[in-house]
């Protein structure tokens, strides 16, 4: 040959049959699809049962989708002999499974080569059922179920987690009520800065009880190695925090508490809105013109914000309105700190503010007061475990979001978990690292 690095055209190793025991004796190529004609590559005539040679009695055709190429689906049709024993009467085939799964119509390497497309390359269902020529029900439960059985179910899974995180999740819209789930997240590679969040466990239902007996499952030398869980500010999560892991640090992150206060600065301005104009705002009314300036960090705001700013303020009867906003900067700017011990400090100052000085007429503002008052312990405690923040949680919930919105099809909520862990669960280094 011209160049020793290339060997004879060999269809068996192009296509990996080798890796399932099986051998091609020929090819039929279509515009439509390319199918494999194979055989076994090891025969097994030996009756189990008594020991003796059987009798080739005929040979069965079983067709299995395979990894397609180019696009084109594959088919590998196969060719395995039906034995009799002459002694004992017993009938057997070939042994397939090496090649595929009992009651599968996959290959094996086919079953890999959708699953890593579900989890590496976030191809939909319905995309990886047209390359492999199969209907959308047979590739979805046969890709959930090897995913169930690779993936999911490996207990390692759960290893080397130190930083949880903790949120609910709507599944489903329904006429009676929205569908939720309780939400894990594994945050430790956020916080050492290694890598990125994975979701590690969803359970149906929002409350302590969910949360509480998800944690109870787990072994007392994983639950020891937990150092922080991060939340938002539902307290059932934090209850069953402090119950099952109680030497763990619980975290309220920055974005829920500077919720809190853009949903307090929000609620002044309408009450303030309807109580000098009598009507909810309109777009000539000035509330309502800053409504998004009001909320833009003043360091982020530009000139013209400023200014817009400054005149709304001029008028007295907005004073409610400027004192939470001034409130509602303070809050901004301590999470903004370079150094997280000034970052404390004015967090601290103004949580002992708003508890103990809160103007009368102000009833947004000392309901806030008194919620930071409540949760001050949890709220300090991410200046002193920086990089534990829940944001990464809500990432990921925007990212299920997105997997409802496109994998239409979804019998139950069964199948929505195994496919939202396959998405998001962290397993596309270790399915690269195993091809």
């Amino acid at each position: 040959m011209l160049n020793p690095t290339f060997t004879a055209p060999d269809l068996t190793t192009f296509a990996g049959l080798n890796q399932l025991g099986l051998t091609a004796i020929g090819q039929h190529l279509s515009t439509a699809k390319a199918e494999i004609l194979c055989h076994v590559t090891t025969p097994d005539p030996w009756c189990q049962t008594c020991g003796a040679p059987g009798t080739p009695r005929d040979t069965i055709t079983r067709r299995l989708a395979h990894q397609p190429f180019g696009w084109r689906p594959t088919v590998l049709v196969i060719r395995h002999r039906r034995y009799r024993c002459g002694h004992c009467q017993r009938v057997w085939r070939e042994d397939l499974s090496q090649a595929v799964a009992p009651r599968q119509k996959i290959s094996r390497t086919g079953l890999r080569w959708a699953l890593a497309g579900l989890v590496t390359q976030h191809l939909s269902v319905s995309r990886i059922a047209e390359g492999l020529g199969v209907t959308w029900n047979t590739a979805n439960e046969a890709v959930l179920a090897e995913g169930q059985r690779l993936l999911i179910s490996d207990p390692a899974r759960f290893d080397g987690v130190k930083v949880l995180g903790v949120d609910e999740h709507v599944w489903r819209h329904t006429r009676t009520g929205d569908k939720y789930v309780t939400v894990i997240v594994d945050l430790t590679s956020v916080r050492d800065g290694t890598g990125t969040a994975r979701l590690l466990d969803m359970v149906q239902g929002r409350s302590k009880a969910v949360f509480k007996t998800w944690l109870a499952e787990r072994d007392e030398q994983w639950k020891q190695g937990i150092e922080v869980v991060a939340m938002d500010g539902f307290t059932g999560f934090k209850t069953a925090a402090a119950e099952e892991l109680p030497h763990a640090v619980e975290v309220l992150d920055p974005f829920h508490v500077v919720k809190l206060g853009s949903e307090a600065l929000d609620q002044t301005r309408q009450r303030v809105q309807r109580e000098h104009h009598g009507r909810r705002g309109r777009k000539d009314d000035p509330l309502y013109q800053c409504r998004r300036t009001l909320t833009t960090g003043l360091s982020l705001a530009t000139e013209k914000q400023k200014t817009k700013l400054e005149d709304l303020f001029k008028a007295p009867e907005y004073e409610p309105v400027q004192l939470v906003w001034s409130v509602y900067q303070k809050m901004v700017d301590a999470y903004r700190q370079l150094k997280p011990e000034i970052g404390r400090w004015a967090m601290e100052q103004l949580i002992a503010e708003i508890g103990t000085k809160v103007p009368k007429g102000l009833p947004e503002l000392k309901k806030l007061g008194g919620t930071l008052r409540r949760r001050k312990t949890d709220i300090l405690a991410y200046f002193d475990h920086v990089g534990s923040s829940n944001g990464p949680t809500e990432a990921l919930n925007g990212r299920l979001e997105h997997l409802r919105g496109i994998a239409l099809g979804f019998k139950n909520l069964t199948h929505y978990i195994a496919r939202s862990l396959l998405e998001t669960g962290g397993f596309r280094p270790r399915l690269h690292s195993e091809s």
